[in-house]
């Protein structure tokens, strides 16, 4: 047979394993998972070996090995796809491994990686990768679970490996897997950010979300209110190319225009809209939810950023608005209090306006097909006005005025996703209490279910949670540069990749998973 035939996969039960660089295995297949690569003749002597799991990040759900020669890519070797509806991701795996994409083709030929779709009723991100003589077939329901399952073949076969004999069946616990991204007190370039998306591929996330507005600056070209835009900012076309980008990763960019807090760099060109409160002083970063121009500005933004982002998920923010952080927020801005009571009725509240203007914005985001979430403390807890039904929550802390537990917002039926700042918030110059999380400690301690501190809620709610999000704030721009916070995030990403693919405890030991993903970068 041809070359590839010296290299052998890892067999079920006791078989002899061929020679070669770059086959994988763990030196102990029990919970203390340390990992190693099997590079010298040692493989070639014959030995008896126990099959093991693919070493990948995320590692897979299921894998049933099988007596046979594995598959390594080779130069001439075809990439086939049974569908043109995977064509794209047929032109990636061939470029990353060096192999000639043909197209759809019905001859079967040794080496063949093929790509097809299969019917099935299954989770749509599921796949299945099937190595046997000499080929190898990923199969799945959609584009997206065929994409993953090129991810997992890359990083078996990533520097000389071999895709072991046998068959992987891998599909997400979560359908929510993010990251997040403050652009708006950092202007991070292009390039990272394109960098970022290829490594979250990858690994398997599908959200990029982007915080481009804040107090600081706004940080993406508008044509309807261009006065609003900071000097240092991504062009239209430069966001198209990182939605396009992601979009190839099968990763959708979500982006949020945080208010009515957090709208300093709109308001500086608006300072007429300005929250005020009774004593006339400006309140930071908040707008006057009372005058209905505050209302159209923002929808005229929203409206202008739907088609630039024409994924199925917005942020509206929603968090820290600071007229309700004081004891008495009728009495310090009464001018929002008569608002709510001419709007509302006499028992009406300032957090009844503030409701109000989230379901709003929502209604104007929901016109463009869109799901939408908001952070968790802008819900509130007494008002008359109740937020939309469909609002998905954003649960992200307890330690903000009047933040409520997570299970209120599971028992009134909501859907949550993660993003717990216990151990998910990477934060420039580590302000107040905030210290920069540790991939160790996401995977050892954390799951989706823990949403806030270090306790979990109930597995009853686990079907509300839709995943979670490691997210990146820049509080202090200056305090690190674009290559520490990718060196400082590179461990806990992969570790939060790992726990939304597989809430389980992790067969590997934290020595060993970083080992691994040492290796795989």
């Amino acid at each position: 047979m041809r070359k590839r035939a010296a290299f052998a996969a890892v067999f079920i039960g006791a078989v002899g394993v061929g020679a070669g660089v770059g086959v994988w295995a763990w030196a102990n297949p029990g919970d203390t998972g340390t990992w190693q690569e099997n590079s010298n003749s040692a493989a070639s002597d014959n030995t008896e070996t126990q099959s093991q799991m693919p070493p990948v990040i995320p590692a897979v759900r299921s894998y049933t090995p099988a007596s046979g020669l594995g598959w390594r890519p080779e130069q001439g070797d075809r990439v086939v796809v049974g569908d043109p509806e995977l064509a794209d991701e047929g032109r990636l795996i061939a470029s990353e491994l060096g192999l000639k994409y043909v197209g759809q083709k019905s001859d079967a030929r040794l080496g063949d990686l093929r790509l097809t779709l299969r019917d099935t009723d299954k989770n749509p991100e599921s796949y299945t990768v099937t190595v046997h003589g000499g080929r190898v077939e990923i199969s799945a329901p959609t584009a997206k679970g065929a994409f993953y399952g090129t991810r997992t073949l890359k990083q078996e076969v990533h520097g000389g490996g071999i895709a072991p004999e046998g068959v992987v069946h891998d599909e997400p616990a979560k359908p929510i897997r993010g990251f997040m991204l403050d652009i708006a007190r950092k202007p991070y370039s292009e390039a990272w950010i394109e960098e970022r998306i290829r490594e979250l591929g990858d690994l398997k996330y599908n959200e990029l979300d982007l915080h481009f507005s804040d107090d600081q600056a706004f940080r993406i070209e508008s044509t309807t209110h261009p006065e609003t835009v900071s000097q240092v900012h991504l062009t239209k076309v430069q966001v198209k190319r990182i939605v396009d980008l992601a979009a190839s990763r099968h990763i959708t960019v979500v982006p949020e225009l945080d208010s009515p807090g957090h709208l300093g760099a709109v308001l500086a060109a608006h300072p007429e809209l300005q929250l005020r409160n009774a004593n006339g002083v400006v309140t930071k970063g908040a707008i006057d939810i009372s005058n209905p121009a505050s209302a159209k500005l923002i929808d005229d933004l929203m409206n202008e950023f739907a088609d630039l982002f024409p994924g199925s998920q917005w942020n509206l923010g929603g968090d820290e608005y600071r007229a309700l952080t004081v004891s008495d927020p009728q009495t310090s801005y009464p001018k929002v209090a008569t608002a709510a009571r001419q709007k509302y009725g006499p028992d009406a509240i300032v957090a009844d306006v503030t409701t109000s203007w989230l379901n709003e914005r929502a209604a104007t985001v929901r016109a463009h097909h869109k799901t939408v979430r908001a952070w968790n403390d802008g819900f509130f807890r007494v008002t008359s006005i109740k937020p939309a039904q469909d609002l998905q929550v954003g649960y992200w802390t307890g330690k903000e005025f009047g933040a409520r537990e997570p299970v209120n917002y599971l028992d009134a039926g909501r859907k949550v996703i993660n993003y717990n700042d216990e151990y998910l918030y990477y934060v420039l110059g580590q302000p107040q209490t905030f210290m920069y999380p540790t991939g160790q400690r996401i995977y050892e301690q954390w799951t989706p279910r823990v949403l806030r501190g270090t306790t979990a809620v109930s597995a009853n709610y686990d079907k509300q949670i839709l995943g979670g999000a490691f997210a990146v704030w820049s509080d202090f721009p200056n305090a690190q540069t674009e290559a520490q916070v990718a060196a400082g995030i590179r461990m806990p990403l992969r570790a939060t990749a790992q726990k939304l693919w597989n809430p389980g405890k992790p067969a590997m030991s934290w020595a060993a998973f970083k080992k691994l993903a040492d290796h795989l970068s």
